[in-house]
């Protein structure tokens, strides 16, 4: 899963930042040594075709919209989609 982007996409909002934040420590336990980005352009979201926030983006593809405290379930979304 080398060379994997991964995106958190959100208006800046206390739920976008916590998404951030678990994805952060979720690339950080599956060792990817990748940075997770954070993009507060809502004209990006947009581009995405989604329509609201957070989204989590893998390799510039929506993974998942919305939020979840479980970071097993964030853990699984990068793995899906990183293929």
């Amino acid at each position: 899963m080398n060379s994997v982007k991964i995106q958190v996409l959100g208006s800046g909002c206390s739920t976008c930042k916590k998404l951030y934040e678990l994805t952060k420590e979720a690339v950080a336990e599956m060792n990817l040594g990748v940075e997770v980005e954070y993009i507060t352009d809502i004209q990006k979201i947009v581009e995405m075709g989604v329509m609201s926030s957070p989204v989590l983006a893998v390799n510039g593809k929506p993974a998942m919209t919305g939020f979840t405290p479980d970071i097993e379930k964030i853990k699984q979304l990068i793995k899906e989609n990183a293929k």
